[in-house]
């Protein structure tokens, strides 16, 4: 019987592609100079998609196995002599301190790349929600006297630093000098610098569950121990914090109370407030997460100050971005703490990277600094409220006898449950099929039945096709 990858194996299907063709051409099955399947004749034998083929391709073509030129197709290397002298790609890119992606993670992104595909999982703002800066803008922020091509100060660019300072206490009652913030390539980098810097293998962190914090290997990679936080209506339960700290001795709590991400829950003030304390009375630091704070819908109940405008002692490490306001693209991030937390952050950034694009710098500074922000929030507001409201419009045609679901009122997403769970890695692979991605909630650590639905990214007729394929592929399984 001919060779099929196992779609519901651990290994990525890409990856098992892979290794079979290596074998093949080690074998002598499949001989210098062979020419292949084009990927989307590949990808229709496997039953996949031509992303996935095309993964496979490049991971080979990195060994040295297999040579591509547009137009001619791809073939087997016409140099190898003795493919055991060939290194081993596979070994080494699935070693190394940084974990690859989960399996499940991997399966989304490569649908993701694929725009036959109805997104109900990329949490980004679609094309025409991205501001843009005219020629004439561009070219005037180029002769301003602060724009400059060179590498900026470890921390970042001051005068950046400085509009940061001023747009933290007038948004989010943050409380701020240039010199407690740090500059970072998004929220993301922000997280990798604290687990690298801040903590070591071993460590003990909570984090509340579910949460998107699970869905980065980044933490495991770094060696930490993750512990769950158990949650209610109001945010994070501190008994719990105080419970895992006596089992544990927890170095590091991290949250996200402000339309948290997935569950859309925003932690009441009074809890803000007694998690802050207890991390206080035992000396744990508690990053804050804040990446959605500022995208309250219209008609919305503002949410409570961030936990770090109530941090009188430092204990809160404050960490934002504009990924999710104004451009995922800038990689514009930002991390407030005691200046020597931020100084120990910044000389390993500037060891990592040299530093942020100092481009990328001057264009947040122009959108912050001249009233754009305030713009595109309110702007925000309103898109935001129009798509969660297309969106509950599709649940409720489509999916009300097969799922519940809350209803946000911030944010991109809606967390909602299957009445009746269905294996996640055969539901996700049957949305596929059926032209439609969503986000399994065992993802962010959840248990078996939950899914995130992204509503940020396709237009509402989109949403309601997407909900109809997910139906689809719900009602397959039973």
């Amino acid at each position: 019987m001919e060779w099929q990858p196992d779609k519901q194996g651990d290994t990525p299907v890409y990856q098992q592609i892979a290794q079979w063709l290596e074998g093949q051409i080690v074998q002598g099955d499949l001989p210098p100079g062979t020419s292949l399947p084009a990927e989307r004749v590949l990808a229709k034998r496997f039953g996949v998609n031509r992303g996935t083929v095309s993964a496979a391709y490049e991971e080979l073509r990195a060994a040295g196995l297999l040579q591509s030129m547009q137009g001619s197709g791809t073939w087997v290397s016409r140099h190898l002599w003795g493919v055991q002298r060939v290194p081993n790609w596979h070994k080494y890119t699935n070693g190394g301190a940084f974990l690859p992606a989960y399996p499940l993670v991997k399966r989304i992104q490569e649908a993701c790349f694929d725009t036959s595909i109805i997104n109900l999982a990329k949490a980004e703002l679609a094309t025409p929600l991205i501001p843009s800066l005219d020629p004439q803008e561009l070219l005037r922020l180029q002769q301003t006297p602060q724009f400059e091509l060179g590498y900026t100060h470890p921390k970042g660019d001051m005068g950046l630093r400085e509009v940061l300072s001023r747009h933290l206490r007038k948004q989010y009652g943050i409380p701020a000098s240039p010199e407690e913030i740090l500059v970072t390539s998004g929220a993301q980098q922000a997280l990798h610098l604290i687990s690298l810097c801040l903590l070591s293998p071993g460590d003990a962190v909570a984090m509340e569950g579910p949460s998107y914090s699970y869905s980065l290997p980044l933490f495991t990679s770094a060696g930490l121990r993750l512990y769950r936080l158990s949650m209610d209506a109001e945010g994070i339960i501190p008994e719990g914090i105080r419970q895992l700290h006596q089992e544990h001795k927890l170095r590091m709590v991290f949250a996200n109370p402000t339309y948290h991400n997935p569950t859309g829950l925003v932690t009441s003030e009074r809890r803000r407030k007694q998690i802050l304390d207890t991390c206080m009375e035992l000396r744990i630091p508690l990053v804050e997460d804040d990446a959605y704070g500022a995208l309250s819908m219209k008609e919305s109940k503002r949410p409570p100050q961030p936990i770090k405008a109530f941090d009188k002692s430092g204990t809160v490490l404050y960490v934002n971005s504009v990924s999710k306001t104004i451009a995922p693209g800038l990689r514009i991030g930002w991390l407030v703490g005691p200046r020597s937390v931020v100084e120990r952050l910044a000389d390993a950034k500037q060891q990592m990277d040299f530093g942020t694009s100092t481009v990328s710098q001057q264009l947040a500074r122009s959108f912050l600094e001249h009233g754009r922000w305030e713009a595109q929030i309110e702007r925000l507001s309103s898109y935001l409220y129009e798509q969660r409201n297309a969106t509950l419009d599709a649940l409720q045609s489509h999916l009300a006898d097969l799922v519940e679901w809350n209803v946000p009122e911030g944010s991109y997403h809606v967390w909602g449950r299957l009445y009746e769970p269905r294996e996640e890695r055969v539901l996700l692979d049957a949305a596929i099929r059926e032209g439609v991605v969503f986000t399994p909630g065992s993802v962010y650590g959840a248990e078996a039945g939950w899914l995130r639905l992204t509503y940020s990214w396709e237009q509402p007729a989109s949403i309601h096709e997407g909900m109809r394929r997910l139906q689809k592929a719900i009602l397959a399984g039973t």
